[in-house]
């Protein structure tokens, strides 16, 4: 068993045995006041989107989440465009005007889709990875697991869809997604950019803020899940 599954089962089995002995709920009245209660009470939901979208959080760091949350809180009928479904997905459809994400895991997309609020207008589309055929045309990915797989039809999804206030990279090809991102950004628009600690993608970041004059927020703290701190950039025009 990998580490990473090891931590899991123990995060599941600590959740069971609360609940079992009935002291689950006073962590769920903690995480509705405070931001340290929520993270305490996301240990033990990894990997479980619909109780992290219960928690009402998405999988960036909380400090990204909060700025976000001002963001959007200001732009009244936000357009929200996003690469890579899950808890994300329900927090931005909660306070956004309307959300078009892109899923390529057929599966994930429909486990997605059962936890989407009524009421709020989503467009979840799924577009799978077709295999690589060694053309200059192929957008690769360097998400183990993927190789081998062009991603082009997936990074090309934001094409003829116009602008959006919002629009967040976190699924595959992230490079490939930025570059895709910059054309379709509104005026004072942001881009959210996860797990920035991946060098290429720091690389990315970092010649796309100069290309289209962007300037660059990068936090680095508490995120829903993890016992560890990550990385999430947020980039906006500069003024």
């Amino acid at each position: 068993m990998s580490i990473k599954s090891a931590y899991v089962s123990a995060a599941r089995a600590a959740r069971s045995g609360l609940s079992a002995a009935g002291v689950l709920p006073a962590f769920d009245r903690w995480s509705a006041h405070s931001r340290t209660g929520t993270w305490a009470r996301s240990l033990l939901s990894i990997y479980d989107v619909e109780e992290l979208a219960a928690l009402d959080v998405p999988w960036w760091t909380f400090d990204s989440a909060g700025l976000i949350d001002a963001f959007l809180a200001g732009r009244r009928g936000a357009c929200v465009f996003e690469w890579g479904s899950g808890a994300s997905t329900v927090w931005l459809a909660r306070r956004s005007e309307r959300v078009v994400t892109v899923e390529h895991d057929v599966a994930w997309a429909d486990v997605v889709r059962g936890l989407l609020p009524a009421g709020h207008a989503v467009d979840l589309q799924t577009v799978p990875a077709a295999p690589a055929v060694g053309s200059p045309g192929d957008v690769l990915s360097a998400k183990a697991g993927s190789e081998g797989l062009d991603f082009s039809a997936y990074v090309a999804a934001i094409d003829e869809r116009g602008e959006f206030d919002l629009i967040v990279i976190d699924g595959r090809a992230r490079e490939a997604c930025l570059a895709s991102a910059l054309p379709h950004l509104a005026r004072d628009g942001m881009i959210v950019v996860d797990n920035v600690e991946r060098r290429r993608y720091r690389d990315a970041i970092a010649a796309a803020a100069e290309v289209a004059d962007l300037d660059v927020i990068w936090t680095r703290g508490l995120t829903p899940g993890l016992p560890y701190p990550t990385r999430t950039a947020l980039l906006r025009r500069s003024r």
